[in-house]
């Protein structure tokens, strides 16, 4: 059989090639043209955006860094000193709730006995109640980044007049400490432009054949004919079969531009609000791990919000007010530079901590009940009957 090879090259690829045609019924052997090389950008070039006033560094699917406010045309509040605390303590815990966490906790581990907690007898209770201040900074950051879709006759408006600035956009705060982002589209920036991976194509050449529009059939390997002498019937002794992921054209619709050979470039303004939390946990002497704490809750003995918090003032506990002042320079420092700080809160919270001494066999042991959730922490527990399984 005389073998006919289809013209090679790839040519205008907004249609199928004209070069070639997709295999037919009954067409002889034939053999793969040159693949031609064509490879579109992988990203947009830069001259692909316009210099847009206000907007000088941004930059396509990247986003900017965050982009400093204004100064603020009128004076911003002052920090006032929060409500005054008189009352910083809270009572002990009973010797019946001691009990009852203990039990709750014997109960939750399989491998526990709950004779400790049967026949034990607390000896000692003493509370190491302890502090927790905790800073919120609830902030709104703006960066922004070129975007692209593809142009179905959306309004273009770059050059119709200036675009407002990355902080004269509005857009509405949720509601205070609350994490949250919003996309918009910076108005006034939008064009039209020619696809960058296409090439104003609308079509790229077809991966999975390299463009050429046929593969080596599968089944005789290229060879148009079995081990057995007999024609191929797979792709009729052509030795090669159309492409299924082309239907045999040689190209596929651009991805990028979804076939409209055209893109609507434009800015987005990403807001995103955030709140940053900083905790300070006052050391106790109890020997409890201070990690155990970050996982409860205490009683709220202070809480202050306002628009920038002033550091607590009049507590007890130097640590607290020497952290309080620490967090509220660190957080004002940190937060007010490159974002605009919308609302600030402290609190701070008294932990119950009692540690337990309780005699069981002739023994001391020792458990500690902590938090509003009365959470138990016994390291030592006296009477574990786990096995180890060989």
């Amino acid at each position: 059989m005389e073998s006919t090879p289809i013209l090679s090259g790839y040519g205008s690829y907004g249609t199928a090639n004209p070069g070639y045609a997709p295999i037919a019924e009954g067409s002889p052997a034939m053999f793969a043209p040159p693949v031609c090389d064509f490879h579109g950008p992988s990203a947009p070039p830069a001259s692909m955006f316009d210099t847009v006033p206000g907007y000088e560094g941004t930059v396509a699917g990247v986003e900017g860094g965050y982009l400093p406010p204004p100064m603020p045309s009128y004076p911003a509040p002052q920090p006032q000193p929060g409500p005054a605390q008189s009352n910083w303590n809270i009572p002990s815990i009973t010797e019946d709730t001691a009990r009852e966490a203990f039990s709750q906790y014997a109960s939750s581990k399989y491998c526990y006995s709950s004779a400790p907690v049967k026949d034990g007898v607390i000896t000692n209770m003493e509370a190491y109640n302890t502090y927790r201040y905790r800073l919120e900074t609830f902030n709104e950051s703006r960066t922004t980044e070129w975007s692209q879709q593809p142009y179905n006759g959306q309004p273009v408006d770059a050059y119709t007049q200036s675009p407002p600035g990355p902080w004269d956009i509005p857009a509405k705060a949720p509601t205070f400490f609350q994490d949250d982002k919003q996309v918009i589209k910076v108005p006034n920036t939008s064009s039209v432009k020619n696809c960058h991976t296409c090439l104003g194509m609308g079509r790229t050449p077809c991966k999975e054949c390299a463009g050429v529009g046929n593969k080596i059939c599968w089944v005789c390997n290229g060879a148009g004919n079995r081990s057995s002498g007999d024609q191929c019937h797979h792709c009729q002794g052509r030795a090669r079969v159309n492409c299924r992921h082309c239907h045999g054209q040689g190209s596929r619709e651009c991805e990028t531009c979804k076939g409209k050979r055209q893109l609507l470039v434009f800015i987005n303004l990403k807001v995103i609000w955030t709140n940053n939390l900083d905790d300070y946990i006052v050391e106790q002497s109890s020997g409890l791990h201070v990690v155990n704490l970050s996982k409860v809750s205490g009683q709220e003995m202070f809480r202050d919000a306002q628009y920038m918090v002033y550091p607590v003032m009049g507590f007890p506990d130097s640590n607290v007010v020497r952290a309080a002042e620490r967090l509220v320079r660190e957080h004002q420092a940190r937060f007010s530079q490159a974002s605009r700080i919308l609302q600030q809160r402290q609190t701070i919270e008294l932990i119950p901590v009692t540690k337990v001494t309780y005699k069981w066999k002739g023994d001391s042991h020792i458990y500690f009940v902590y938090g509003n959730e009365f959470k138990v922490s016994a390291d030592n527990y006296p009477a574990t009957c786990c096995c180890t399984v060989m």
